[in-house]
């Protein structure tokens, strides 16, 4: 599932038609897949009351499509242009044959009309503006939006956008302030940019994608896709009847100190989960009794420890030494920032040759102390998947936190190019870049998963799918659909408060089975 930008949804329309698909034949079908998600909204179709806000262009054809399709199906549809419609109109003449009322904003300068359209409680349709929106909105239009706005603040009417909010910027998530917030959004065609984009995803509700008839293979150079169910299916190691743990890969997890020794057994457990089939942990020795009686399945390696419970530089020989066995490496969870400990990653990661020979998980700790080293990503030749949350992926970038969150696509796909390595850059709708400037976006935005140690989890997630064989690009991309699948299902539990990390662990073997039985997943 391709995300779009405005220009590559415009060069998609002209390729459709030189295909053969015209413009109004993608309209007719938008339309009718705008009417279809629409009356399902609707408790008891015939008789409803329906408003549909109508535009100057062609997101207010689609509305003029929708409305036609609403009354043929006994809804009460009245549409209100909010303004003026170039003539001749086809698509408005066809609603005036059939009686539906029509209403001008031009006529109605005290909004009175609208008001008492409102008054009926009717599901809303907006279809006045959508990726064709250039400037700010103002005057009349501003003044309709913003009373429906109010109306659905007040009354609870349900707002159905068509395409995009009217006020949401397709490429970037701005908002205008007069922008009227929906409760389901129907993308056409392809989702958009800004519906993924804060503060985008804010007024877009329910995000529903609707096929609107383009050829297909169109979008094959697209670089930027959603990460489906389908995907992440088509993706996942397969699990042989003939197979043995080594099958599934061998994994060595650095990780873990006095200060974080759940980061250690959150990682590896989640390693487990998604299938690995040998997982060993290195951490200080300090630690290991209390990490082998919890990871009763583990092997383990114990390490020489600082003073304060980090690894030792002295342990860089006892990892080295260990390298050669193991399929796939995850470090950094949970290891704190103590010179030490800092002094022996950078020597681990950037001065043990043998360490490229198999990719990596590089997480928390980690990359805070490739942040540290200029130049790092010179020096650095494995293959890696790094997972930054925006503070630490400012640091690693010498930025600030604020700039990274209005910049995540581009941040993430420059650092990426730069750094020759796939990139996860965590939080709501988390952005996996690769190299080779393509990436994909995760479908979840969670609150429940801002809890300590969901981030261990996810690292130890894509290093068990790393293990099994999967590419960087495509562990990382399982990796965080399956982790924030979890999350949903948790949510729909619990709520947005209150999950633990460890919650997590046993959801991710459940939402792989529900995607191999072609459930789609809960929440």
């Amino acid at each position: 599932m391709k995300i779009v930008t405005v220009a590559q949804m415009q060069a998609l329309e002209a390729a459709s038609g030189l295909a053969g698909v015209s413009t109004d034949a993608l309209m007719e079908k938008a339309g009718l897949a705008v009417a279809g998600h629409a009356i399902q909204q609707l408790a008891n179709p015939r008789g409803a009351r329906v408003l549909v806000l109508v535009g100057p262009g062609n997101n207010g054809g689609d509305g003029l499509v929708a409305a036609r399709h609403l009354h043929q199906w006994g809804a009460r549809v009245t549409a209100y242009l909010c303004a003026s419609r170039r003539s001749p109109d086809p698509k408005l003449d066809l609603l005036e044959e059939r009686g539906v009322p029509i209403l001008h904003a031009a006529d109605d300068p005290n909004l009175d009309l609208l008001g008492r359209q409102l008054a009926a409680r009717p599901l809303v349709v907006d279809a006045v503006l959508g990726t064709g929106r250039a400037r700010p909105l103002e005057g009349p239009m501003a003044a309709t939006l913003r009373q429906v706005a109010q109306a659905r603040s007040e009354r609870g009417l349900p707002v159905l956008a068509v395409d995009l909010p009217t006020g949401l910027d397709a490429d970037t998530g701005a908002v205008d302030p007069a922008c009227l917030p929906a409760d389901i959004t129907v993308a056409l065609g392809y989702p958009k940019v800004g519906h993924f984009t804060f503060p985008g995803p804010k007024v877009v509700g329910r995000l529903e994608i609707a096929d609107i008839g383009f050829p297909p293979g169109l979008d094959r150079d697209i670089p930027l896709e959603l990460i489906t169910p389908e995907l992440v299916l088509s993706l996942l190691p397969g699990r042989p009847l003939d197979a043995h743990k080594g099958t599934f890969g061998r994994l060595l997890v650095v990780a873990g100190s006095r200060s974080y020794v759940g980061a250690a057994y959150l990682a590896c457990t989640a390693a487990y989960r998604t299938g690995a089939g040998l997982v060993t942990l290195a951490c200080p020795e300090g630690i290991y009794p209390i990490l082998a009686a919890k990871l009763a399945e583990a092997t383990h390696l114990p390490l020489e420890e600082t003073g304060s419970g980090g690894i030792s530089a002295l342990a860089l020989t006892t990892v080295r030494a260990s390298l050669a066995g193991y399929d796939a490496f995850a470090v950094g969870c949970g290891l704190a920032q103590e010179l030490e400990t800092s002094d022996f990653l950078r020597a681990l990661l950037l001065d043990t040759p043998s360490l490229a020979e198999s990719p990596m998980v590089l997480d928390a700790d980690a990359l805070n102390a490739l942040a540290s080293t200029d130049g790092w990503h010179t020096r650095f030749k494995a293959r890696a998947v790094l997972t930054p949350h925006p503070g630490e992926m400012a640091r690693l970038t010498g930025s600030a936190t604020s700039q990274v969150q209005a910049r995540r696509l581009d941040t993430a796909l420059e650092a990426a190019r730069v750094w020759k390595q796939t990139l996860v850059l965590k939080g709501a709708y988390t952005i996996i870049a690769s190299p080779d400037g393509r990436a994909r976006v995760s479908p979840f935005a969670n609150p429940g998963l801002s809890t300590a140690g969901t981030g261990d989890v996810l690292a130890g997630a894509i290093a068990g799918l790393l293990a099994q064989g999967l590419s960087p690009a495509d562990a990382a991309a399982c990796g965080v659909y399956l982790h924030a699948a979890a999350g949903e299902a948790l949510r729909h539990q619990l709520g947005d408060a209150g999950m633990l990390a460890s919650d997590l662990l046993p959801e991710l073997p459940r939402q792989m089975k529900a995607l191999r039985e072609s459930k789609p997943p809960e929440g």
